[in-house]
């Protein structure tokens, strides 16, 4: 009788062990990646739909396909207000479970960008952070695909000068920009591509505190009389910009931007005013396509949404789902490569180093037509995959242009000497002295 009691014991053991043991297999399985998101502070009006956008993608991916290749993908966010020092804090916290981080600011980047080697955790820092990145052989574990603020600089020089570099000579070009790193990020470029073609650059910077009141800043551009005003503007700042111009009577036709100074948000605080205004951006909205119909039924329709409704068709709303995206494309390529379903940090910085998104593959997961397609690898962190000119009818941004590509013969000096001048500063730095290509 003790043999058997003893043994429906044991039996009764083995099968609670056995299910916790189930249990924690299946809690391992799943796919940890977190945002530093800002849904407050003076820049939450325009990073709060990117965040919804993000979050959307992987809830939808969840519900309709139950993760990526059967694996739960675990969405998480740790509120950084976009201060600089919060977002080290974040980086810190979300490091031990998150397979990647994206600090979501060039100021944030900046500061995790040492640690990202030592922890060896991939930053994925989609159409910003630091332009030098772009050099995978000294940036290992950096990404800012699928372009750089230099690509859209000379992007945008490329559009107002119809191709032709050498029509801008005698000009006068004005950056109204952020005192901040993202601000002054496409300086360097603008200030050689001045140099070689003759026309006149002057920055003019908005601090933090001028945001909401840049009566000063447009009273220079008034004066100065330039022939572009190109923005790199962030949150408040540029609501509080495009209000200006509209009350300066600056021409709209003559006022255009970095994708960051393109949410629909902005616009509709001059409505019809703002009719004209452009934005060089690398992503465009398109509410019909597969993928946004699949978000919409299993999301938005669904009641797991953060969305307000009317923000559906917004370009920073599509353009979170879009940057989600990147970062599943290279969970699948992990898990392809690696043979395993669950990849870690290092496994996706493999993937991330080997997007292949082709028309083809871009059609089949429902994107067409709202990134260009473009590849990374191990020497090439952006893939420089090129943009459009969205323009303000008063009411909505349209595609107003043919696919543009950056003049990379004249970036890659600067990637070259930002990326060594980096490693130097910052010595001793590994570099990937087995990269080729």
């Amino acid at each position: 009788m003790k043999t058997k009691t003893r043994m429906m014991v044991l039996s009764a053991a083995f099968a609670v062990s056995s299910a916790l043991a189930a249990t924690a297999a299946m809690a391992q399985d799943k796919i940890h990646i977190t945002n530093l998101s800002y849904r407050t502070g003076p820049f939450a009006a325009t990073g709060t739909p990117v965040m919804n956008g993000q979050r959307d993608y992987m809830i939808m991916l969840n519900e309709r396909d139950g993760g990526v290749n059967g694996v739960e993908i675990v969405y998480d966010e740790c509120e950084t207000g976009y201060n600089t020092e919060k977002g080290a804090e974040c980086y810190e916290q979300t490091k031990g479970q998150s397979i990647v981080t994206q600090p979501w600011s060039t100021g944030i980047t900046l500061q995790v960008l040492p640690r990202t080697n030592v922890d060896k955790i991939p930053i994925l820092a989609p159409g910003y952070g630091f332009s030098p990145m772009q050099d995978g052989t000294v940036f290992q574990w950096a990404f800012n695909p699928p372009a750089s603020y230099w690509d859209g600089a000379s992007m945008l020089l490329q559009y107002v000068a119809n191709g032709d570099f050498e029509s801008l000579r005698g000009k006068k070009i004005v950056l109204l920009h952020l005192d901040a790193p993202y601000g002054k990020e496409p300086i360097p470029l603008f200030e050689a591509y001045a140099a070689k073609h003759g026309f006149t650059f002057l920055p003019i910077p908005v601090g933090v505190t001028e945001m909401q009141n840049q009566s000063a800043q447009w009273l220079q551009i008034r004066r100065e009389n330039p022939d572009f005003v190109f923005m790199w503007g962030w949150g408040a700042m540029n609501a509080g910009a495009l209000t200006e111009a509209v009350k300066t009577r600056f021409p709209m036709e003559k006022f255009l931007a970095i994708w960051w100074s393109s949410s629909d948000a902005d616009l509709k605080t001059v409505g019809e005013a703002g009719k004209g205004y452009r934005a060089i951006n690398w992503n465009v909205p398109n509410s019909e396509s597969k993928v946004m119909q699949d978000v919409k039924k299993y999301v938005v329709d669904a009641g797991k949404s953060l969305l307000p409704p009317a923000e559906f068709d917004y370009v920073f709303y599509q353009r979170g789902i879009v940057i989600s995206m990147f970062a599943i494309e290279a969970v699948k390529a992990a898990q392809a490569h690696f043979d395993t379903k669950v990849v870690n940090a290092e496994q996706l910085r493999w993937g991330l180093e080997n997007l292949k998104l082709d028309e083809a593959a871009l059609e089949e997961l429902g994107f067409t037509g709202m990134v260009a397609p473009f590849s990374t690898s191990c020497s090439n962190h952006t893939g420089n995959a090129g943009g459009w000119i969205l323009e303000w009818d008063g009411a909505k941004f349209n595609r107003v242009s043919d696919l543009l590509k950056a003049d990379q013969e004249a970036i890659a000096p600067l990637v070259e000497s930002g990326a060594k001048a980096y490693a130097e500063s910052n010595a001793p730095w590994p570099v990937n002295e087995d990269c080729k290509s």
